[in-house]
Formats: structure tokens, sequence, C-alpha cells
């Protein structure tokens, strides 16, 4: 295990060095939720368009669950762990650039895993009527990369919240099938 976590604060440590002062504002952006509010008015009208607002709201609810259970999930999980994150760990701290700081643990990341859970949903519910709906897992990628940058998580921070959040918007995707033929009955 010793060694796993040295690779992972090696490959932090280069790709967190990878960035510079010019494009810091811009990843300062892109960590911030409520900049993704067009991104996810858009997601919320294509999920609209094809289903209607009865069964939209019905998505709504399930995702609103989905990003409770998610958060609540990642903050037990950091509670029993308690990983420093890399700008709090004494030992790369004075390596790195840390461009935003937090007091919070590390492990696992939270925008990784609510971005992919969100992505993953929208993915299955949607995939069948828009060819490109692949290209929806772009977003976690460039979201979770931030938190890299700007010195916040580890890569497998990400790593593990990437697969937490699949497998959670997998589940409530499931669960949301199941839901609805009890609420819409064909």
């Amino acid at each position: 295990m010793e060694r796993i976590l040295q690779y992972d604060s090696n490959l932090f440590i280069y790709l967190n060095g990878l960035g510079s002062e010019t494009w810091d504002p811009f990843w300062l952006a892109v960590t911030k939720i409520g900049y993704w509010m067009p991104f996810y008015v858009f997601l919320l009208w294509l999920v609209q368009r094809k289903l209607g607002w009865k069964q939209t709201l019905w998505v709504l609810l399930c995702v609103a669950v989905l990003i409770t259970v998610t958060d609540q999930v990642v903050n037990l999980v950091k509670s029993h762990f308690q990983r420093p994150r890399p700008c709090n760990d004494e030992g790369i701290c004075y390596l790195i650039r840390s461009v935003k700081t937090s007091s919070s643990f590390s492990f696992f990341s939270g925008h990784a895993a609510n971005s992919m859970a969100n992505a993953t949903f929208v993915f299955l519910l949607l995939r069948r009527q828009y060819r490109l709906m692949g290209l929806l897992f772009f977003w976690p990628l460039v979201f979770a990369y931030s938190r890299i940058y700007l010195g916040l998580h580890y890569p497998g921070d990400i790593l593990v919240g990437y697969t937490f959040g699949a497998l959670m918007g997998t589940l409530f995707f499931r669960l949301y099938l199941w839901s609805k033929a009890r609420v819409f009955p064909s």
C-alpha cells in the first residue's frame, strides 16, 4: 500500500507541476459548480425534450437523491480515512503549487464521484436518443483534473471517486427504471 501511495504522490506532483499562473483563473473557474449551470440546464433540456416534464421531474428527484447519497458516502469515507489533501500534506506541500486550499480530507474526491455519478446516470438515460452522449464523460475528466491542478486531490482520490461515481450512477439509473415502471406505468 505504501508503494501505491508513493506512486500516487509522484504522479500528483508531476501533474500539479504542469500548471502555471496563467491558467490558474481558468482552473479555479472550472472547479466551481456554479459555472457549470449552463451545462446542467442544457442536460435538463435534453432530458425534458425526450421524456417530457413529468418524467423529467422524476429524473431530477432521482438525481437529487443520487447527489445526496454520493456526497454523504464520500464524507463518511473521508472522515474514516482522514487522508490529508496534498496542499496540507507536510511531506509534499513544499513541492507543489497550491492554488487553492481546504482543511477537509482528500480521500476520495467528492467532485469526481458526483460528476461521474451524474454523467453515468444521464448517459444511461439518454444514450439511445443521442449518438454523442459518450462525450458527456469529458465533463468529469475536466472537472476532476481541476482538483489535481489546484492542489486539492491526488490522482488516486480521483480514480476512486470516478469508480464510486460510476457505480452509484448505474445503481441509481436501475432504481430510476424500477421506480419509473411503478410511477409511470405504460
